[in-house]
Order: C-alpha cells, then structure tokens, then sequence
C-alpha cells in the first residue's frame, strides 16, 4: 500500500517577519533581530514542529526604503551555518545569486554548509534583479534578465560538476596502508564555457547529500524554464487557485518534457496567515498590522513593481491602470504580472492594493481560524496547485507560534503533515533522490 502524499512546509525568514510594518509591531522583538541566539531559538521551534527547512533569502545591495522597514540582510551561509549547530533535522536553504559569485568559492561554501549539517543544506538559486547590485562588484551595469539567466544556467553547470568531482568512495581513509584518498576517483572537471573556465576538482569530498537541494524562486519564462530544467524546490506568488494550478501544471509538463520526474520537483507557494481564533479576530490583527503601513515604503515598493510612480495620487483613489506600460522592461517580471492580475480582478484603490502587497510582497496573504487556513493549504495541495508551501509569518515568533500550535496540528490530524521526520537531509524531508555523480565509475574505470 503505497504512502499518502505529504506536504511540505518551509519557514521563511524575514528580519521581524514578512508584513512590511512587521518591525513596528507590538509583539515582535525588534531588539534580537540581529540575535543569533534568536534564530536558533526560531529553528528549533520550527524543527519540533517536523517542518522541512529553514529558508533565508538574500540579496548583495542594501534595499533603498531601509529608512521605514526591516529589510536589510545578513550572510545566510553563515547564519544556518550557526543554526545548522544546534539543530538535527530541519533543512538549511540559503540565497546565492550567480551573477555575484563566482562557482568554485560558492561550491565550496554550499559544501560546508552540507557536511557541517550532515546534508540539510538547500540553495536557492538566483540571479539578482536589484540593478544597483552591480555597483557593489565594480561593473559599469546590471545585466539584462536573458543574459543573466544564460549565465545562470552555465554557473550551475559548474558547480554541479564541483559537487560531483569526488565520487562518493574516493576516501578510502586506510590507516594501515597509509592510503587517505584514491585520486582515481578525484576529478578535474576542466570546464571551459563563455562565462567562466574552472580547472578542478573541488578542494572537498563529496557532501553527504550527493550535492545541497537546489531550490529556485523566479516564475517568468525565463525562471520557469530555468526551473524546469535544475530545481528540486520552487518558491512562487499566486494569489488565487486557478493562477497556481496554471504554474503548477506548466513546470511540471515541462519538467517531463525534459525527461525528469515531476514528483521530484516540489512547488512551493508562498503563504503568509494572519490567525485568530474567529474570522473577526484574524481579520482585526491583519488590519492592525495594516494600520502600520508606512505609505512612503510601499509606494516605492510598488514603484519597483510597476515602474509607477504614484506619490502624488490621492491613495484612496483608484490604482490608474492606464498607466502601466505593458510592453516594458518590468512588464516581464512575474510580480508585475500579479499585480496586473489583482487590479484587473479586484479594481482595488491604490491603498488597497499597497496593503495588499505590504502583507508578503505579493504572495498569498490569509486571515483566518486555523481550521480556514488548514482548509486552503488542503484545497491547493489536493487540486493540482502545490506540493506544499513556503510559510511567511507576518511577524516572528508569535506569527510563526501560531501556525505551529494551531495549524500543523490540523493537517496532522488530517494526515496531510507529518508527525516525525522520516530522515536526516533535506532530500530525505522532500522525498527527492541522492543523485550519482556523473564520473561515478569513470566509465568503468576506462574500460579497466
């Protein structure tokens, strides 16, 4: 009898939590955020509860309204590396971007990461949109979206072949022989290619999960077939039913199409809950935490978004749709798109749909009794829109508390979720393989 289909769950972290106004609430310890010891505390919390990972995003420039919000970043590597310490089971998913790194040292790093944790680590592949970015690296510009996804896709082709370079019995460790490593199984990799030419081997035997989950976030064309192509887990904005069961659908025939299984690629939309123990309650705390919308953060957000710029609106107008310019630059980005979608769908006024986004940036914002969320995550698992969800707290710890305490034990019960974990990796968690690697045997040892 095979094994009902379980979820997975991620938290992701934000400094307070994901609602934009998160620092200034009440109930978020906006003294600790720098606090290591808080976010150890956070993911032990998290780990008890049986979720999958811990993910941390991140980004090489500092935001531009850092003036009204939270949003600053700290290394990720570094920040599981301390949590993956005092933790044993729940993954560790940090953010690296392609176009700002160069492949041997991030292999080197992710592969840190793995053994240090006994394979939790996860890598959220990105290719950096912040255009300003590029002056923190010495470049006269940003690259344009398609160049910087090529370069993406041959960056992780590089890596992919440092993770593989040792193969998984090339320590051979032999006291009495005083043989440590069989160089036979140790690899150059000698890629050359028109992004970057890596000689090899990775100075590191392989990590215990073959190489870290690969994780990706970007649902354009280019981040959909980028995704369909190397991810493991996707990260994606819907804010309705029928727009995430379309992405579902596509990344996974795509995935076929390109000969991969699609149940070892996991969709993972974003969901940020406001609960309560009535509807009425939910719906207070979420305008509550609206009430802290700082209007010069959001419209600049949405600025990004758009390329509007609305400061000088009435914000309780409507959103001037007119405006937008459809066959820009920003009109290809997945978040533009959304947005185009919520204002067509809901004709909201600008203060609408800037609260709207304060929530979590544009993924699904809920507010409800736990049983109301159960039921939502349940709708979207059983009906072809998601694999499991990325967790978004409006706040921390108390946002992420509540759906611990009050939601997972519902899907539990439901036998959605799991009780205990089944394994030790992150590949273990989301029910994915330990790929070989690819010099496994070195073609039989040239053909002895």
């Amino acid at each position: 009898m095979s094994q009902r289909r379980q979820l997975s769950l991620n938290l992701f972290v934000y400094p307070g939590g994901h609602h934009e106004a998160a620092w200034r609430y009440k109930g978020t310890d906006i003294a600790r955020l720098n606090d290591i010891a808080y976010y150890q505390d956070l993911a032990r919390r998290a780990e008890a509860a049986t979720i999958d990972s811990l993910f941390f995003a991140d980004g090489p420039v500092l935001a531009d309204n850092i003036r009204y919000a939270a949003r600053y970043r700290v290394e990720p590597i570094t920040w599981l590396a301390a949590i993956g310490a005092v933790t044993s089971h729940i993954g560790l998913i940090a953010t690296a971007s392609t176009t700002y790194n160069e492949p041997y040292n991030l292999a080197r790093l992710f592969a840190s990461l793995d053994h240090l944790s006994h394979g939790r680590a996860g890598w959220n592949i990105v290719t950096t949109s912040q255009g300003a970015a590029s002056q923190n690296f010495g470049l006269a510009e940003h690259p344009v979206h398609a160049e910087r996804y090529e370069k993406s896709r041959e960056f992780v082709e590089v890596v992919t072949k440092l993770w593989d370079s040792w193969e998984d019995d090339a320590v051979i460790a032999d006291q009495a022989s005083g043989l440590f490593a069989d160089t036979d199984r140790i690899h150059a990799i000698d890629h050359i290619g028109k992004h970057f030419k890596v000689k090899g081997p990775l100075n590191a035997p392989r990590t215990p999960q073959g190489r870290p989950v690969y994780v990706q976030a970007g649902s354009s064309e280019d981040g959909r077939s980028f995704a369909a192509q190397y991810a493991e887990a996707i990260f994606t904005a819907h804010q309705t039913l029928k727009s995430a069961q379309g992405f579902y659908a596509d990344i996974k025939s795509r995935a076929v199409a390109l000969g991969r299984r699609p149940e070892h690629i996991k969709v993972l939309p974003g969901l940020s809950p406001f609960i309560g123990s009535t509807q009425v309650e939910a719906d207070r705390l979420e305008d509550e935490f609206n009430d802290l919308v700082q209007p010069e953060y959001s419209l600049a957000q949405l600025k990004r978004m758009t390329g509007l710029d609305l400061s000088s609106y009435d914000l309780d107008g409507p959103f001037p749709r007119h405006l937008l310019d459809l066959k820009g630059s920003v009109a290809t980005a997945s978040r533009f798109q959304l947005i185009l979608d919520v204002v067509d769908r809901e004709n909201p006024t600008i203060r609408q749909l800037i609260n709207r986004l304060a929530g979590a940036r544009g993924h699904f914002v809920i507010a409800g009794t736990p049983e109301r969320i159960a039921d939502e995550i349940q709708l979207w698992f059983e009906n072809g829109a998601a694999d499991g969800f990325n967790i978004m707290p409006p706040w921390l710890t108390g946002g992420f508390d509540a759906f611990a305490d009050e939601v997972v034990p519902i899907l539990r019960k439901r036998g959605l979720f799991r009780t205990e974990y089944a394994g030790t990796t992150l590949r273990d968690h989301y029910g994915l393989p330990r790929p070989e690697s690819r010099y496994s045997g070195a073609s039989l040892r040239a053909s002895a």
